[in-house]
């Protein structure tokens, strides 16, 4: 049974990285995926635009995650994007952190927006700061920020826990444009109520895809979605089996 289950398992990531690489490989042709349009995300070079009209900064926050989460490693993608632009458009980007190493990673993806945009004078690496590793000592820091400077555009991506309300709120009652995007289910109606756009789940890992159109990332969530379709095909024909007491497939996935 145990080589049964191994050499299932064997199977299935073969497979799997086969369509991924098959999709990778298409988009890298110029066969570049249909991605269905984000409202948060075609709304924030309109955003970065109102800061720069204004005369006012953009605020960004990679939520409350370190490093080694893959929410804030998506935060920070669409970091890159959004320096890219507020550097075309001399716009103040202002970044604090609640983890130093995120920081440090920050400072690097904005200097070398920077540098992209053909803009390094421009760079500030003092906007990029940490604050602490307190959750409500960040928090404090962040409304107190944004009551003083009054950003133009507030950007929240990444992991977000009871603190996502506190922000929300503060950035609505200074009239700021807000998009906020995060994978955390529980903050989602939050962010959703006191924010102008949200990314909802998924849509958070497939911004930097849609922002950047890069055939690697572009190909793998193709690759990602066929399988996850291959997947429900899988439950739905199992399913099925087993209602009418076979159990072909339950033998074959070593059940």
């Amino acid at each position: 049974m145990r080589d049964v289950q191994h050499s299932t398992v064997f199977a299935a990531m073969a497979l799997m990285g086969a369509i991924l690489f098959y999709c990778i490989l298409k988009a890298k042709k110029g066969a570049l995926p249909y991605i269905r349009t984000i409202s948060g995300l075609k709304a924030m070079d309109e955003a970065i635009g109102r800061a720069t009209e204004l005369g006012k900064p953009v605020l960004f926050i990679s939520g409350l995650a370190d490093i080694d989460n893959v929410q804030t490693l998506a935060a920070l993608s669409i970091l890159s994007h959004v320096a890219k632009k507020t550097a075309q458009y001399d716009t103040p980007l202002i970044m604090p952190n609640v983890a130093s190493v995120t920081m440090v990673t920050a400072q690097e993806v904005v200097r070398e927006a920077h540098l992209q945009a053909g803009r390094p004078d421009t760079y500030r690496p003092e906007n990029i700061y940490y604050v602490s590793d307190e959750q409500f000592a960040f928090v404090a820091h962040t409304n107190g920020l944004m009551e003083r400077v009054r950003p133009a555009a507030n950007i929240y991506m990444g992991r977000f826990f009871g603190e996502s309300l506190i922000l929300a709120e503060t950035g609505h009652a200074t009239g700021a444009i807000q998009i906020a995007g995060t994978a955390e289910t529980p903050q989602l109606p939050f962010f959703v109520v006191a924010c102008d756009y949200c990314l909802i789940g998924e849509e958070l890992y497939a911004a930097s895809a849609y922002l950047s159109k890069d055939p690697h990332q572009m190909g793998s969530i193709k690759g990602q979605d066929y399988i996850k379709i291959l997947m429900l095909l899988l439950i739905v024909v199992g399913s099925l089996y087993e209602t009418f007491n076979v159990h072909i497939l339950a033998h074959w996935l070593g059940g």
